[in-house]
């Protein structure tokens, strides 16, 4: 049996016991016996229920969720044979929440090296610290991507909580965090010396209304993102009533499964969470509803992956090459003969290898045209500043 064993309780017979043979739930491997821990093999996906909420702001009881999404999820139908699921049950609390975290590290450490890919049921969202320190235990420079109507930088009370996780993040010493985005963000909620701190950084915002103008834009932006972490609180009230912080704007359900099944068809994410989902607020389970098929998107997205990075097969691409600022820099532009997706490079004398992911730069047809306007691409113009 795996020593990971000891960090988790198996799943509970009532939550499948009574499925249709097709449901999810009847043909997920789980962890049922404390004797026997199912085998993680490379290309699952693999539950974790995580319970801690004692670090979450304004939130108490969204520790309390984390089966009612698994039932919810376990009884629709399953999306492809190509993909196979392992439930590990869920992740029991530790003394404190930072053993939680250290718990939870161990367990995604575990699992990435099987090259599987896990889905975290929160929980509050300060446990995508503990994701970003099972990659950091890798060694791997990666991007993060937030679905939140907030940004979770508030350095108030000191110690990291929900609404605090990134500033923990950013302070980690070494750091392997190269980029931040925050999707979905809504004004009156964000201190603008936030938005400031996030430009400083050279992070990406990408304000609601933007987002939900043009859905397909933000695409590139999950085909980047190593982990993806979501706020249940960046989903309208009307659709999502199960969270305390619930706003009468923000994303519908239906955009939420677009995302979630933008990250699911991405290359590069390897790992995603879900958070905030509190059963005290919500209306029929109907935000537990929402989240399931969340993570049925990202399964679907994942079983259909294209896998067309250009760094693997560059016979398959046409290359352009786009002058801009007068002259004063060359970008060059692959697309996809069989996908049409597009991805651009930045140029760099002298690569570092922690970076080496990071110089093909996801990005879409209108990032070419606004090049060819000789107007330097913002995606592509944070990229170069990190990395020059």
């Amino acid at each position: 049996m795996s020593d990971i064993a000891m960090y988790l309780d198996p799943v509970e017979e009532s939550l499948y016991s009574s499925l249709d043979a097709t449901c999810i739930g009847s043909v997920a491997q789980k962890y049922t016996d404390p004797d026997s821990f199912p085998k993680i093999e490379a290309g699952q996906v693999v539950l974790i229920g995580v319970k801690e909420e004692r670090n979450a702001v304004n939130n108490a009881g969204c520790g309390d969720g984390v089966d009612i999404i698994r039932r919810r999820f376990y009884e629709l139908y399953r999306f492809s044979h190509t993909i196979s699921i392992v439930d590990m049950g869920n992740l029991k609390n530790g003394k404190t929440p930072n053993d939680t975290y250290a718990a939870l590290t161990d367990v995604l450490v575990y699992v990435l090296q099987q090259k599987a890919f896990p889905i975290i049921l929160g929980g509050s969202q300060d446990l995508t610290f503990a994701n970003y320190m099972a990659y950091e235990k890798r060694k791997q420079t990666i991007n993060i991507t937030a679905i939140d109507a907030r940004l979770d930088l508030d350095d108030k009370g000191g110690d990291i909580n929900s609404r605090s996780y990134l500033n923990k993040i950013i302070l980690q010493q070494p750091s392997y965090l190269f980029n931040f985005t925050n999707i979905g963000y809504q004004s009156y909620l964000v201190d603008p010396q936030m938005v400031e701190t996030m430009d400083n950084l050279y992070f990406d915002t990408y304000r609601l209304g933007v987002v939900v103008s043009d859905m397909q834009d933000v695409e590139p932006v999950l085909r980047a993102a190593d982990i993806v972490s979501i706020d249940m609180s960046a989903v309208r009230r009307s659709d999502a009533p199960g969270v305390q912080d619930a706003q009468p704007n923000g994303f519908y359900g239906e955009q939420m499964c677009a995302l979630t099944r933008f990250a699911g068809i991405s290359e590069k994410t390897t790992s995603i969470g879900f958070y905030e989902y509190n059963p005290r607020f919500d209306v029929e389970e109907q935000t537990a509803k929402l989240i399931a098929e969340m993570v049925w998107y990202f399964c679907e997205g994942l079983s259909i992956r294209p896998k067309d990075t250009p760094n693997i097969h560059r016979e398959n691409y046409l290359k352009y090459y786009v002058t801009v600022s007068e002259g004063e820099y060359e970008i060059v532009f692959y697309k996809n003969r069989q996908t049409n997706r597009w991805w651009m490079e930045v140029p760099c004398a002298t690569r570092d290898t922690r970076f080496e992911r990071q110089y093909i730069v996801p990005c879409s047809e209108k990032d070419y045209k606004t090049a060819c306007m000789d107007i330097i691409p913002q995606r592509w113009l944070q990229t170069y500043k990190k990395i020059v």
